[in-house]
């Protein structure tokens, strides 16, 4: 396999930036001129728009910037992607950043593409979901396994993040999850019903589906009819380890009133704050919480795995006013602190509290 020594970033057809690697491995950017004069930052503190070559930082994500790590698998998505190599013939281990970026080319979240594009695109075919979760029980089983499956889910499973298998259909506009080994076999059903919960709360949820009855469907919130959107986690964004402890909400709330400049968007962030504590969600690390642009505007992204977790050692991946075992009290200790009004903020909790 011909190794890549420059990977080309579009957006929305445009060209953004050029991407290199250093002979340490650090990721090397610099932007397009064109882009520059009229384009809008693609992670505003790590890449801000000027000229000149930008370096990655060595941690946390290997030398990568963290709205390109964004892009690439991980968990799931990287087991299916190492099992589709082999398959070709092709040590993962061998793989550059640079490569890895062209594997995702036009597949990836958001809106950003990767040029060489070396991306394999679904066909219009019928999944059978059933025979899927079969194949991935044994996948994940088996160290070795290579079945048929493991193309067809790597072709429609794109790039997707986080350890739960999952699957892009119908035109690519849903997300479909499958079961762990560890997962109850009501999973879907359960990730559902608190989707459904989710909205009742008030809480910016996309549309959600049950296929088959059992299988939990969300649709994404970066595809629209006029094209993709641009989006970015807070770990990317904040060049974060979303895996381990270190964020606190206060940190969530000023990224989202500088990004955003809209106390619209903060009482967004409150609702989830507030939902995640009392369904007790403490898996709400770094990655799970994004943002959006939207005709050159960010907004907090529509919300995305909401399930009960007992997190790291049972306490909140992000804490709460500091606390990582929180009190109600530091909910509207976190909206006073970020200039929310508190009264406000208990009637809300109270709003919430009354649905669960």
């Amino acid at each position: 396999m011909k190794k890549i020594k420059l990977v080309e970033v579009y957006f929305a057809d445009s060209k953004v930036a050029r991407l290199a690697q250093t002979k340490e491995g650090i990721c090397a950017f610099e932007y397009d001129a064109e882009f520059l004069s009229k384009g809008i930052s693609i992670s505003p503190f790590e890449l801000p728009l000027k000229n000149g070559v930008m370096l990655a930082k060595g941690s946390p994500f290997e030398g990568n910037f963290g709205v390109f790590a964004d892009s690439l698998p991980d968990g799931w998505g990287m087991l299916i992607l190492d099992r589709f190599l082999q398959k070709q013939g092709i040590q993962s281990k061998t793989l550059t950043l640079l490569d890895r970026l062209s594997f995702v080319g036009n597949t990836g979240r958001g809106a950003l593409e990767f040029r060489p594009d070396q991306s394999i695109m679904s066909r219009d075919e019928y999944i059978s979901f059933d025979h899927l979760a079969a194949e991935i029980e044994k996948i994940f089983r088996s160290e070795t396994y290579q079945g048929d499956s493991i193309e067809i889910l790597y072709r429609h499973g794109g790039s997707p993040g986080g350890a739960r298998p999952k699957i892009f259909t119908k035109d690519k506009e849903w997300l479909v999850k499958f079961r762990t080994t560890t997962d109850p076999a009501t999973i879907g059903q359960l990730e559902y019903n608190y989707s459904l919960l989710a909205k009742q709360c008030g809480v910016e949820m996309p549309e959600t589906y049950l296929f088959e009855g059992k299988y939990f469907g969300v649709k994404r919130f970066d595809r629209t009819p006029i094209g993709k959107l641009h989006a970015v986690s807070a770990a990317g964004l904040l060049n974060a380890d979303y895996r381990v402890p270190g964020l606190d909400y206060l940190q969530l709330f000023q990224l989202c009133s500088v990004l955003t400049h809209n106390e619209q968007e903060l009482w967004k962030l409150y609702r989830l704050m507030v939902f995640n504590y009392l369904i007790g969600n403490k898996d709400d690390h770094a990655k799970n919480f994004s943002f959006i642009l939207r005709q050159g505007e960010w907004h907090l992204s529509p919300v995305y795995d909401l399930l009960p977790s007992d997190g790291m050692n049972g306490f909140h991946t992000t804490s709460i006013n500091e606390s990582i075992t929180p009190a109600k009290e530091d909910l509207f200790t976190v909206a006073q602190k970020t200039g929310l009004e508190r009264n406000k903020a208990i009637a809300i909790f109270k709003e919430i509290w009354e649905f669960l």
